[in-house]
């Protein structure tokens, strides 16, 4: 091998960054098990906001070689909610109500008929709502010009009476456009109010949704309530400092005294533990008693140094000393001391001091929050512009003759002092008033960046267009689910991986020990990399790192068998390995390359658990592809280099496969029957029974529910429907008769907060009515019928795609629509296979066998495996077609020689995988049971496929070809081997 040392420099460097960004996962974990211990209450519960204080307290400082918490925290690898609980939600901005809003000068009934009925056909259309609409006005009035709607005084510098409909069409389209943004950005200040550990928000590509997950959530009625809440936009006068300046003296006499008795309290505790005298006691009070007396703004671990007076006046505190400030705000004694319409409002973005790293927000008095004299309803438009004075950043706003009145009042009473723009209770910009502004059309300076005017007039039209955001999928994960299913997938980790380990080990003997070394390393090289990504380990992901440690034995068996053929041919040890590997690079690549595209496809369309799988998925492909062909061959130089051999047998796996002599293709009409019988059973069963649908494809609410002991569904079911009024409710086991997963599309229509409650309220009443044996439910998931209705798109989006690029690769690889046709069919064999097979058992076995999208996954997931399966028997029949000797003898031997050469291969990978994925089907939790299931079974029927089905395929193929060109002999046709 070439340049052995600089590979070796680059593995030596990727184990390294590996190992850096584990450690830094583990030092995250470990501070927060500090912080639990430092929250640990005497009933052996944790005080949240106390750890979370704890937390906010090291979030900007130096914990690790340079390194914040916030920063490690971008870093970890990461838990997902599946694995510690916590809540998931996906919003969807409506476009019905900005619509409804932009045309709302209009008293035309065609109006709110047209959204009426686009509303309806976009569960089932994925075309753009503001194209449904325009399409449905259209039909009920044709010869309406749409600018005569749209066209108003507040967007009269975009619009007018002569503006093409194409024109409007834009217009409606950027402001819908523009409202997804703004409810994004207020949505995100929520978030990252919440106050939890790690929250993720992101947008999901090409749709106005909007993907929501907060780990540790345990008040989901709290989050649904603030998710989906309509934005409160709010103008209100601010104190000055010399109007408050008594209240904050009083203020500062609360904070020593309770800082004294704090003090007091310590002291008292220490005295108790040292027996100590009183006259210890009393030199402690005189201690405290005399600190009390020094500055107090220059101490800063004092109390009363939380508020930090700016140079203009301004307060700011510590971001970790808010929770601390919130609560002494809520003492009786402090509320006496401030006017009663006083209100302390943070800033909505905190500054960190470049010197000491420390994060601060500025805090502003606020008068009459609660009853604000002007509110965001009056704002017509708002834009960001330039002072035409100084050209810096500004933005301009236009109220409507109702807010003009009231903002000239307003401005009026405060000219030279500050007036807040509040959104959902944060201070977006306070800025002075510098005189009377009449007519309602008035500019907000400030040296604000171009970025931060844009944001601001985002903040403002807020007020103008409502875009109200429903929650059309949602799950709680309860803690104890994420904990039991973690400790699942860690046992289901380390049994798969240990299997892999010893089953390899006992088929390859000495060679068995440096496969393994490389297997190692490409786990360590597989989680470092998760973590440096800030990737998030689901179930499904690490049901993929195990799968992708089962399956990256492959590259390992593609290289050994190839060795042990050059070995038996009777070549020195040095050719056999430089041979052997030379020779199975076509097939590793091939193979990975197949694999590398349901990868992609997985992880472009899959959402949630599919998504984390896809990502593991992706990530250990590269991660075992280096370590098979670079790692193993490193170490196969270093046994060269010594002068030593290494065995690829043991005493029983030494004869195995050698004198293999299948006939596959003599029979292939047989095997041809035997799919064909399945297919068709499994076809009859779908017209007759169909399919467990999950609630990814028909919408609805699902439950999973635990009892004292064993409960019977029917028990279950009687209960939960007088509950649910009588509406349809399936009642399955999950994961142990005591437990039940139920479902119904109860209510899925309604989207309000309340309603989500109310259900559960009713269900944990309905599931506690049951004779003896009472439930609870343990976690939940929504999943609204236009999400449904995408899911299925996606789903088939993904397998049609998945089959057209496989195709498309085996085509342009094999340059033969022989090989490529056999391909495509043999994948359509194994998803109809699967798809019957589903259907059949169905409700026959002690788990669920719902089709979903975590099905769809493993559809995908198993059509890769039998795709790299197959290619790997292409890449040895093309060989032997290319061969000189291939010409004298007929396809079908040609390709019998070349299947039962690749037999032991095709084994040892199919053994491999197994072996991990019926492990994972009994330890790895009932939540990814189904998923494993199909994968299981879609190894049997990809390896089958790619012998029985794939293979005869093409012979016919070609030998249909030879016939057409009068070939009798029916031989094998040359191959470029390239």
């Amino acid at each position: 091998m070439k340049n052995k040392g600089g590979i070796l420099a680059l593995l030596i460097t990727f184990v390294l960054i590996s190992g850096y960004y584990l450690i830094r996962t583990w030092k995250v974990n470990q501070i927060r098990k500090e912080a639990s211990a430092f929250a640990l209450g005497k009933d052996g519960n944790v005080d949240t906001a106390k750890k979370q204080r704890y937390l906010d307290s090291l979030w900007k400082q130096d914990v690790f070689l340079g390194s914040s918490l916030e920063d490690l925290t971008k870093q970890e690898l990461g838990l997902g909610l599946d694995l510690q609980g916590g809540m998931h939600v996906i919003l969807e901005v409506s476009p019905t109500e900005i619509v409804r809003t932009l045309a709302a000068g209009s008293r035309d009934p065609r109006i709110g008929q047209a959204i009426a009925k686009a509303k309806e056909l976009s569960v089932t259309s994925s075309s753009n709502f503001v194209d449904l609409f325009v399409g449905e006005y259209k039909k009920l009035a044709p010869d309406v010009k749409l600018a005569s709607v749209f066209s108003t005084t507040s967007n009269r510098d975009v619009l007018n009476l002569t503006s093409s409909d194409a024109e409007v069409i834009r217009y409606i389209k950027s402001e819908v456009d523009g409202a997804f943004d703004r409810s994004f950005r207020v949505i995100q200040t929520r978030v990252d109010k919440f106050g939890v550990a790690n929250p993720n928000l992101s947008r999901i590509p090409g749709t106005n949704r909007i993907q929501v997950e907060l780990p540790g959530i345990d008040n989901p009625e709290r989050v649904r309530k603030l998710l989906s809440g309509a934005a409160k936009l709010q103008f209100c006068e601010v104190f000055s400092i010399q109007e408050i300046g008594p209240s904050l003296d009083a203020f500062y006499g609360v904070l020593n005294k309770i800082e004294i008795e704090e003090k007091l309290a310590k002291g008292l505790s220490s005295a108790n533990k040292k027996d100590t005298t009183s006259s210890a006691l009393a030199s402690a009070l005189k201690s405290t008693s005399d600190s009390s007396k020094t500055d107090s703004l220059n101490r800063s671990n004092s109390l009363t140094n939380m508020l930090i007076m700016g140079q203009n006046g301004e307060m700011n505190i510590r971001t970790k000393d808010t929770v601390r400030f919130n609560g002494l705000l809520r003492r009786p004694d402090v509320q006496n001391l401030f006017p009663a319409n006083l209100s302390f409002m943070y800033d909505v973005s905190p500054v960190v001091n470049e010197t000491t790293k420390e994060e601060f927000v500025a805090i502003y008095p606020v008068k009459d929050a609660g009853n604000a004299p002007l509110e965001g309803d009056v704002i017509t438009n708002a834009k960001q512009d330039y002072d035409p004075t100084t050209g810096k950043p500004d933005v301009s706003m236009q109220m409507n003759a109702l807010g003009a009145r009231k903002w000239k009042a307003l401005t009026g009473a405060n000219v030279g002092r500050r007036i807040a723009i509040l959104l959902d209770n944060y201070v977006y910009s306070a800025p002075n008033v510098n005189g009377e502004i009449a007519g309602g059309n008035s500019s907000i300076s400030g040296g604000f960046s171009i970025e931060q005017a844009t944001d601001l007039a985002n903040v403002l039209k807020a007020g103008k267009l409502p875009a109200p955001t429903n929650i059309i999928e949602e799950a709680v994960v309860g803690a104890s689910v994420g904990s039991e299913a973690l400790n699942a997938g860690v046992i289901s980790s380390l049994v798969g991986l240990l299997a892999v380990l010893l089953f390899v080990l006992i088929y390859y003997s000495q060679a068995g020990w440096i496969a393994n070394a490389a297997l190692l390393v490409n786990l360590i090289l597989l989680l470092g990399v998760m973590a440096s990504f800030g990737a998030t380990m689901t179930l499904p992901g690490i049901a993929g790192l195990v799968l992708s440690v089962g399956m990256s034995v492959d590259a390992n068996v593609l290289i050994y068998e190839r060795v042990k053929e050059e070995l038996a041919a009777g070549k020195s040890f040095i050719t056999a390995i430089a041979e052997g590997f030379r020779n199975a690079m076509p097939s590793i690549i091939d193979s990975n390359v197949t694999t590398l595209i349901t990868g992609i496809i997985l992880f472009i369309f899959g959402t949630g658990l599919v998504k984390g799988f896809a990502t593991t998925l992706l990530i250990g492909i590269f991660t075992s592809l280096f370590c098979a062909v670079f790692v193993s061959r490193l170490i196969f130089d270093y046994f060269i280099k010594k002068g030593k051999t290494v065995n690829f047998k043991t005493a029983w796996t030494e004869k195995l496969f050698n004198d293999s002599n299948i006939d596959f293709i003599k029979k292939r009409k047989v095997f041809y029957s035997i799919s064909a019988i399945i297919i068709i059973a499994g076809a009859i069963s779908i017209g007759v029974k169909g399919f467990g649908l999950g609630v990814d494809f028909k919408g609805g609410r699902t439950y999973v529910a635990r009892f004292e002991k064993t409960v019977k569904t029917e028990d279950v079911r009687a209960a939960v429907e007088k509950a649910f009024a009588g509406a349809a409710v399936e009642v399955k086991t999950f994961g142990g008769f005591d437990q039940v997963k139920i479902t119904s599309a109860f209510k899925i229509e309604n989207t309000e907060p309340e309603v989500e409650e109310t259900i559960k309220t009713d269900l944990n009443a309905a599931l506690s009515s049951i004779p003896g044996n009472k439930g609870t439910v343990m976690s939940s998931s929504k999943v609204g019928p236009t999400i449904a209705n995408d899911t299925i798109w996606s789903s088939l989006k993904a397998i049609l795609y998945s089959i057209l690029l496989t195709f498309l690769y085996i085509y342009i690889r094999f340059r033969s629509v022989a090989f490529g046709f056999g391909a495509v069919m043999a994948l359509l064999h194994d998803v109809l296979v699967i798809l019957g097979i589903f259907s059949l058992l169905n409700g026959l076995l002690p788990f669920s066998l719902d089709i979903d999208q975590a099905f769809v996954g493993a559809v995908l997931t198993l059509m890769g495996y039998s795709m790299n399966d197959t290619v790997v028997v292409f890449d040895r029949i093309r060989e032997y077609l290319s061969e000189k000797g291939a010409k004298k003898e007929p396809i079908e031997t040609t390709i019998n020689n070349a299947l039962n050469s690749t037999l032991s291969r095709t084994a040892v990978t199919g053994v491999a995988t197994l072996l991990v994925l019926l492990i994972l089907l009994v330890f790895g939790g009932e939540t990814i049971r189904g998923f494993i299931f199909c994968m299981f079974l879609g190894v049997i029927v990809g390896t089958y496929s790619s012998l029985f089905i794939a293979a005869p395929i093409v012979v016919d193929a070609m030998q249909r070809r030879l016939e057409s060109e009068g070939d009798a002999l029916k031989v094998a046709p040359a191959v470029d081997k390239k």
